[in-house]
C-alpha cells in the first residue's frame, strides 16, 4: 500500500475547540468568547490510499467553492457551507491546487477512478468537498454518523454537502475499538474503519495494515494532534465526553504499539504532506 497524506486547505478555530480538555464548555469551544486574534489555523488533511484492491480516499476536505480564489472568503464560505452559524465557529481557506479534485487531477486521476471514499464523519471540513468526487464508485459512512447528522443538522451538519451524492452506510462486521464496532472493508484486515465515538457518534478511525502486522492509524478528530493522545487532551467539541476520552485512550494504546508506523490526526500542524509505504 501507498498512503498519500494530502493537505486540502486550512481551518481557523478557537484554540479551545481542538485542545479544550475535559472541562471545556461548548460555548468556549465555539470561540464566541475568544477574540479572533487568538484563533489558530490548522491543516485539513485527506488521504489517498493505493491499495492492491483499489484506490481509496479518506475524507474530502473543503470544496473549492468555499474559497474560490484560493484565499479566505467570508461570503463564499457561508454560501458553500449553507450555515451562518458554522462560519462563526470555523473559517476555512484552500489554496489554489489544494482542493481534492485538483490534487487528484495533478496525479492523473478523477473522481471516477476512486473505488471507495470513506468518510470518517460528516463535519464540514471532512465532507464539504464530497461533491467534487461524487462519481467515485462507492461512498461510505458509518450508520451512526448519518443518524447523528439528522439529529444535529441545524447547528453542526448541512445535508447539502451530500444530498446529491450516493452516500451509503455500511454494516459493522467486527468488534475492534473502544465501542466494539469496526468495519473491515475487504475482509482481510488491511483496511478497517473503527468507531471512535465522542466527538460525534459515528466518528471512525481508519487502520491500514500490511501482511506483516505493521499499520498506519488515521484517527481523524479522535484527537487534533499527536499531543492529544500523548497528553490525553480531549477536544472541546464533544457529544459524549466520557466516550471521547475512552476513544482517545484507545488511540493512545494503538499509537504506542510497536507495530504502529505512523499515527495521524487530520488537523496536526506538525504533519506535512508525505507518502507512506506500507
Amino acid at each position: 500500500m501507498k498512503i498519500h497524506v494530502l493537505r486540502t486547505g486550512e481551518v481557523r478555530v478557537s484554540p479551545y475547540l481542538p485542545f479544550g480538555g475535559d472541562n471545556c464548555s461548548l460555548l468556549k469551544a465555539s470561540g464566541i468568547t475568544t477574540p479572533k486574534k487568538d484563533w489558530i489555523w490548522l491543516p485539513v488533511c485527506c488521504y489517498l490510499i493505493e491499495h492492491p484492491k483499489g484506490r481509496i480516499l479518506v475524507d474530502t476536505g473543503w470544496h473549492r467553492d468555499m474559497s474560490p480564489h484560493g484565499e479566505y472568503d467570508r461570503k463564499a464560505q457561508i454560501k458553500s457551507l449553507g450555515s451562518w452559524i458554522l462560519y462563526h465557529v470555523n473559517q476555512g481557506r484552500i489554496a489554489n491546487g489544494e482542493a481534492i479534485d485538483e490534487q487528484l487531477a495533478a496525479m492523473g486521476l478523477k473522481g471516477s477512478d476512486l473505488d471507495y471514499v470513506l468518510l470518517t464523519h460528516l463535519d464540514c471540513d471532512h465532507a464539504n468537498g464530497l461533491s467534487a468526487v461524487a462519481d467515485a464508485k462507492h461512498i461510505l459512512c458509518a450508520p451512526e454518523e448519518v443518524d447523528c447528522a439528522r439529529k444535529n443538522g441545524f447547528v453542526r451538519y448541512q445535508k447539502k454537502w451530500w444530498q446529491d451524492v450516493d452516500l451509503r452506510t455500511f454494516e459493522w462486521n467486527g468488534t475492534d475499538g473502544p465501542a466494539g464496532k469496526s468495519f473491515d472493508l475487504f475482509g482481510d484486515g488491511t483496511v478497517v474503519m473503527v468507531n471512535i465515538p465522542g466527538h460525534c457518534d459515528g466518528l471512525c478511525a481508519v487502520k491500514l495494515r500490511n501482511g506483516d502486522g505493521k499499520y498506519v492509524l488515521l484517527f481523524a478528530d479522535g484527537g487534533y494532534a499527536t499531543k492529544s493522545w500523548k497528553e490525553m487532551i480531549t477536544s472541546g467539541i464533544s457529544l459524549d465526553k466520557k466516550m471521547q476520552r475512552k476513544s482517545l485512550e484507545w488511540i493512545r494504546e494503538q499509537s504506542l504499539d510497536p507495530n504502529c508506523i505512523e499515527s495521524l490526526a487530520t488537523h496536526d500542524t506538525d504533519i506535512a504532506p508525505h507518502t507512506i509505504e506500507l
